[in-house]
């Protein structure tokens, strides 16, 4: 061989061998430690590292010093989530692994809640070699404002349940149910006036359906309910009602005016029917010159309110006086005119034949316009 073609030899095959060896994949690694809520390390808790500029998921576990890693993970971007079970304990978003040393990311469970809680609370964290953390005298005031705040929910969820299960009862006339039901709200918030209220609405509705002393302890309970709930908004109307309703049946006539007056100041768009309301309770009880006077206040209020004028009528027959020599009747001022206006109002109202026989008992006489008048649609039931 000749000598002079050796160093070119030489150098053709350390060049071959330099282009055979494989270009080395670059890769890097993840890494950290996990400090449950407690502050202690925490164990078999799975870490999932996600990529996130192309798709790729890797998976791992803390072990029982509550450290993970994981190697081999090719270079980009990631997104850290640690789980407990289904459950995201924590998770870091954007990490970019490079290649060398393992990246440190670490979780501590503890300091996170200890943060939120904190911003939830409007407290500043103290600085401590561990970072920023709370201290016992402000973790026990968090707590303590926690469970005030638990309690609350608690109560207003309570509330809520209660008071729509005894409305529905109410509505349903399941007078038992709906007193129970609106009692233990109004015991779980007492200055909620609807609550006390519509308590107040249950109780009358259930001593329609008593007798003697249970119906009187019924009565008292509306009452009182009502009474409440005055003292918590003493300017509505339909309150003042209610209340006078029930102390009429209680036989408190004087103080049931008063109220139902007060109702009617409060709400003049409604005075006809609160008057009527205390006429039909007063009928109900036998004081038929009061509730005379009832429907009375209630036409002046609504002069179309037709059921007051057939019922100022049925009010007014119990003063019919009867000559037993003659058999002639003499009706009391105002009763065959009240019949009469309301045959004027509902000519064919479900009281009009009746309207027209007691204005036949008592010697009147029916107006031919009334006879001739074309029927005209009832005036709206006052609500």
């Amino acid at each position: 061989m000749d000598k002079r073609l050796l160093p070119a030899i030489l150098a053709a095959l350390v060049l071959a061998v330099i282009f055979s060896v494989p270009a080395q994949a670059q890769f890097g690694a993840l890494e950290g430690d996990v400090k449950g809520v407690d502050g202690k390390p925490a164990p078999n808790l799975q870490v999932i590292i996600t990529r996130t500029d192309i798709k790729g998921e890797y998976k791992t576990k803390t072990d029982k010093k509550g450290h993970y890693y994981h190697g081999g993970l090719p270079l980009g971007m990631f997104t850290i989530k640690l789980m407990d079970g289904d459950k995201v304990m924590d998770i870091v978003q954007n990490v970019r692994v490079r290649p060398g040393d393992p990246i440190a990311i670490h979780f501590d469970l503890q300091q996170r809640q200890q943060m939120a809680m904190a911003a939830s609370a409007g407290v500043k964290m103290q600085q401590t070699p561990e970072g920023p953390r709370l201290s016992k005298e402000q973790m026990a005031k968090i707590e303590e404002e926690a469970k005030k705040r638990s309690a609350e929910r608690a109560k207003f969820e309570k509330l809520n349940t209660k008071f729509k299960t005894g409305m529905d009862a109410l509505a349903a006339k399941n007078c038992e149910v709906a007193a129970a039901d609106l009692k233990e709200a109004a015991d779980t918030d007492p200055t909620q006036h609807v609550v006390q209220a519509n308590l107040g609405e249950a109780y009358a509705c259930l001593a329609k359906t008593k007798s003697g002393e249970e119906r009187t302890t019924l009565l008292k309970g509306a009452v009182e309910a009502y009474k409440k709930a005055l003292e918590l908004k003493g300017d509505d109307a339909s309150y003042h009602n209610n209340y006078g309703l029930a102390l009429v049946q209680m036989g408190n006539t004087e103080e049931a005016k008063a109220e139902l007056t007060k109702a009617a100041q409060l709400d003049p768009t409604q005075a006809a029917k609160f008057y009527y309301n205390l006429g039909a309770v007063l009928t109900n009880t036998g004081k038929v010159d009061e509730a005379a006077d009832a429907f009375r206040q209630a036409i002046a209020a609504d002069p179309t309110y037709a059921d007051a004028q057939y019922q100022l009528g049925i009010a007014l027959m119990g003063k019919v006086q009867f000559d037993a020599k003659t058999g002639k009747s003499t009706p009391a001022p105002g009763t065959i005119e009240a019949f009469q206006k309301y045959l004027e109002l509902q000519p064919t109202g479900v009281n009009a034949e009746t309207a027209k026989q007691m204005i036949a008992t008592l010697g009147g006489t029916l107006q031919t316009e009334i006879k001739s008048e074309r029927p005209k649609a009832a005036p709206k039931k006052k609500q």
